[in-house]
């Protein structure tokens, strides 16, 4: 994937042209060629995103193989001559290394013009032949296979619901909906089903089916209907004749159409006019393996999401393909279950391995396939699943690609935190650098989400973040066969060693796509991480392909082990890295090695005690994540030299204090800021004077925590100046200092979050006016008292509400307090009576989850249950968790 390889050096690049870098000096004299250069890059970028699209065939073709190659030592080659400048400790050390940076320029500008040059003379007509044909006739293979005697094995619910949702009468325009889920989930027989269903022959007059696929050609579609809908034969007329005879033969019949496997909004566009609209009681059914689909065509509220098979339908699914017609002898059944639950659930993979061993009858190749059916299915890319798979993969974008393939080097059926991933992501390259980098990557991962590639696995408690995800097995073993097959990088196994009691990082020669087994994980007592290292090229000398240390550009926790104090740190050798997370290690004072590694944009540490972060750490001038975990009673004073990261996005530490940035120049008085900050945590409130504040001005998430004020002023006050805050959470007593009104906080304020603060309960009144607040946790302690009744009509727009741990027993309010709450969260409320009946006249609410509390609380949401029956409103759901359950709130990280 050369698309990776390219976009990390236009970061890089792009890191030396900001005009905040501190770099700025010391390039000056080598700017014009630096600018060059990023003009060359930026074109080959655009380039290159068109010459992946149009491969579609997904082939490895020469040209990018050679580009990913040059961009690779380009990138390698100015960070190191880049750092031989800034390391350059005396005057004449510092002008050889200028003379090797301007030679090394020089060098690398010819190399890009040498890839322009060999663009134009590489042909790749070979390379380019599509391998559509091959896919339609594996998935034509396939949907035989899964058709086991007219009958979708183990949907039989779903294919009812539809058929009912379908057939339901209703006025109106023709209803809508979506059969949505991953490639070889079965969407295309459940539709056959319903299609065929003697309910839907007997209501629709009219039924047509079309496959769009995903290069959809319009005619085609067209022609496909006309043939369901009319005996007759048709000339290849244009598309407008022939969107007319088909709106023709519709109008004034019930219809339902199938439009199967729509991978684009496009393909909506082009044919729906083509259905009459004043037809009553028709039906659209559409499949897709995209939920924006649904979305434009304004369905999503009806669509079906496919999900895996459990255990029971595998089986049954299995059993129907392997034995068909045939009585099951004992002795496959449990051998057959093992097999069928390997297959983790996708029917496309169960009915494949199930076909294969339909015409074999010895038990023995029944236990050769169940002791790996992964591979079994998985090591021939052209084969089954792999090649559906496959397809979904070669349809995405090169930016896509790159993101999906990174899921790749977390360990695998792991869920991935998404601040953990998404701040990977910027860190490793993959996005362009802007304001929003935050925003691009999330919307990538939407993206990926929605094409059914990327599993959800925990949301926030207000349902519109992703906390974390994963990837299923089949994809990341596709992720694995890209990252090897296109040679994007080499994944090493790094372990930490013991020596003469000192415990340091040790790189193994491991061979890439080391499996990491049980035995070795208890062998790597203090920690096991993985490496990721620029692939060894040709265009290399052996020496520098041999250097792995300059190779290696992230180094992260891979296991989870027992931590161990880390003091003698060998990361200096790493000098190129960008990426270092070393959170299975304690360590006992900052490691001063990392100073040197100035490319670094992802920090993590964990510590074991209260740990100094020295002035010197405005070296490392490209940080964008700083981390540090440990107690949070700690109280960590930051050298102001902080504010000289002008790339940090993201700072969490236990408690810590930060001075006010110095002067930059005396004379006009301005200061250094935090342009690019996202989130802070957890900050001194004594920090927050109006002179701090206006350096953080971008900030969006902010916490805020300290057992006391020393300042006389009221340090919330100044909150209001930060326009772009959504997020904020105060932890601890904040004494008298509360503001008195609430135009104090950010009116852009969307989520509140309170612990241990203590505050009255009639101090929400105020809270209850912010004009956009949308969530509000109230944690342990967060108010003291017994009684909350609010007297004002506020929390206009709060639509989550989570109380937790604390002593209230009476709560008066009604819905004019609440008038869009959707859900309603309790947690450990012990003395709390019930919750207020007029609740039932939030015609929003949609939930309410009781944990841990008394008995009388589920008898209370009962109630409010049977009151909103009785005035005709829906009914709220209630659901009441064991006090050991784990909540989807325990595994968020600040909100």
């Amino acid at each position: 994937m050369a698309h990776a390889s390219v976009a990390s050096l236009m970061r890089t690049i792009e890191s030396l042209l900001t005009s905040n870098s501190p770099m700025q000096t010391l390039i000056c004299d080598h700017r014009d060629e630096i600018c060059a250069l990023h003009e060359k890059i930026s074109s080959l970028e655009v380039f290159l995103k068109n010459f992946e699209k149009n491969n579609v065939s997904g082939e490895l073709t020469d040209l990018e193989v050679l580009i990913k190659e040059v961009a690779n030592i380009v990138e390698q080659t100015i960070q190191q001559r880049v750092t031989e400048v800034l390391l350059a400790n005396d005057e004449n050390l510092r002008e050889k290394a200028h003379e090797r940076l301007s030679d090394s320029l020089q060098q690398v500008a010819e190399d890009i013009d040498s890839i322009w040059k060999e663009s134009t003379n590489i042909q790749d007509k070979g390379k380019h032949a599509s391998k559509e044909s091959m896919v339609q006739e594996f998935l034509s293979s396939t949907r035989n296979i899964l058709n086991v005697e007219n009958s979708m094995v183990g949907r039989d619910d779903q294919r009812k619901r539809l058929v009912e949702d379908l057939t339901r009468s209703y006025s109106g325009e023709p209803k809508v909906i979506a059969i949505v889920g991953m490639g070889g989930i079965g969407k295309t027989t459940l539709a056959n089903e319903v299609y065929n269903d003697a309910c839907i022959r007997s209501h629709f007059d009219v039924y047509a089916w079309a496959t769009i696929s995903q290069q959809h050609n319009v005619k085609e579609i067209l022609l496909s209907l006309l043939r369901s809908t009319k005996s007759d034969s048709f000339a290849m007329n244009d598309e407008a004749e022939l969107a007319n005879m088909l709106q023709k033969s519709l109008k004034g019949k019930i219809y339902l159409i199938v439009l199967d496997d729509m991978w684009k909004t496009e393909a909506w566009d082009a044919v729906r006019l083509c259905f009459p609209s004043e037809n009553k009681g028709s039906g659209i059914l559409l499949t897709t393996r995209n939920i924006e689909v649904p979305r434009y065509a304004g369905t999503e509220n009806l669509s079906l999401q496919m999900d895996l098979m459990g255990p029971d339908e595998s089986w049954n699914l299995f059993k129907s393909v392997a034995f068909a017609n045939e009585a099951l002898p004992s002795e496959f059944e449990t051998i057959g279950k093992q097999i069928a639950e390997k297959c983790h659930g996708l029917p496309l993979t169960i009915a494949v391995v199930a076909g294969l061993l339909k015409s074999k009858r010895a038990i023995e190749d029944w236990e050769s396939v169940a002791k790996d059916v992964k591979s079994f299915v998985t090591n021939d890319p052209d084969e089954c699943c792999s090649c559906v798979l496959g397809l979904s993969y070669d349809h995405l974008t090169s930016d896509l690609k790159t993101c999906l393939v990174h899921f790749g080097i977390f360990p695998e059926d792991s869920d991935i935190p998404v601040k953990r991933l998404v701040r990977s992501w910027m860190a490793e390259g993959f996005l362009k650098l802007e304001n929003d980098l935050e925003g691009e990557a999330e919307k990538c991962l939407q993206e990926l989400v929605d094409r059914c590639l990327v599993l959800v696995c925990k949301k926030s408690l207000d349902g519109t973040k992703i906390r974390s995800c994963k990837v299923h097995d089949l994809i990341y073993d596709l992720c694995l066969r890209e990252i090897q097959r296109e040679n994007i990088f080499i994944m090493n196994d790094i372990v930490v060693e013991f020596d003469s009691g000192w415990t340091y990082l040790s790189m193994r020669k491991m061979k890439p796509f080391k499996r990491v087994i049980g035995d070795e994980i208890d062998y790597c007592r203090s920690g096991l991480y993985r490496a990721l290292l620029t692939p060894v090229h040709r265009q290399l000398r052996d020496h520098d392909n041999n250097d792995l240390f300059n190779r290696t550009r992230s180094i992260f926790s891979s296991y989870p082990c027992t931590l161990h104090l880390f003091r003698k740190s060998e990361p200096i050798h790493f000098k190129l890295l960008k990426v270092l997370e070393l959170i299975n290690i304690y360590v006992d004072h900052f490691p001063v090695q990392i100073l040197s590694l100035i490319w670094l944009r992802y920090l993590s540490l964990q510590c074991h005690k209260k740990v100094g972060i020295p002035p010197e750490i405005c070296r490392i001038w490209n940080l964008q994540t700083f981390i540090v975990k440990g107690p949070s009673l700690w109280k960590i004073t930051l050298p102001e030299e902080i504010w000289g990261l002008m790339q940090l996005r993201h700072l969490k530490l236990p408690q810590f204090y930060l001075p006010n940035p110095p002067s930059v120049s005396a004379d006009k008085g301005s200061h250094m800021g935090f342009s690019n900050i996202q989130t802070i945590s957890s900050m001194s409130p004594c920090c927050c004077t109006e002179e701090f504040i206006m350096r953080i001005q971008n900030v969006k998430e902010l916490g805020l925590s300290a057992y006391q004020i020393d300042s006389s002023d009221g340090p919330l006050n100044s909150l209001v100046h930060l326009q772009q805050l959504e997020t904020l959470g105060l932890t601890y007593r904040f004494g008298g200092f509360w503001p008195a009104s609430a135009k104090a906080f950010p009116a852009t304020l969307k989520k509140l979050k309170l612990d241990k603060t203590y505050l009255s309960w009639s101090y929400l009144d105020i809270i209850a006016e912010l004009p956009n607040l949308e969530v509000l946790k109230l944690m342990y302690r967060a108010c003291d008292g017994e009684e909350w009744r609010p007297t004002v009509m506020g929390f206009n727009r709060l639509k989550l509400l989570l109380i937790d741990d604390n002593d209230l027993k009476y709560w008066k309010a009604t819905d004019d307090n609440f008038p869009v709450l959707e859900r309603l969260v309790l947690r450990r409320c012990h003395y709390l009576e019930k919750i207020p009946i007029e609740f039932a006249g939030i015609h929003s609410l949609q939930l309410i989850e009781l944990n841990w509390g008394p008995p009388k609380l589920g008898d209370s949401a009962a109630r409010i249950q049977q009151e909103q029956e009785e005035i005709g409103n829906n009914p709220v759901d209630v659901h009441i968790s064991n006090p050991f359950e784990e909540s989807d709130y325990d595994l968020e990280e600040y909100f």
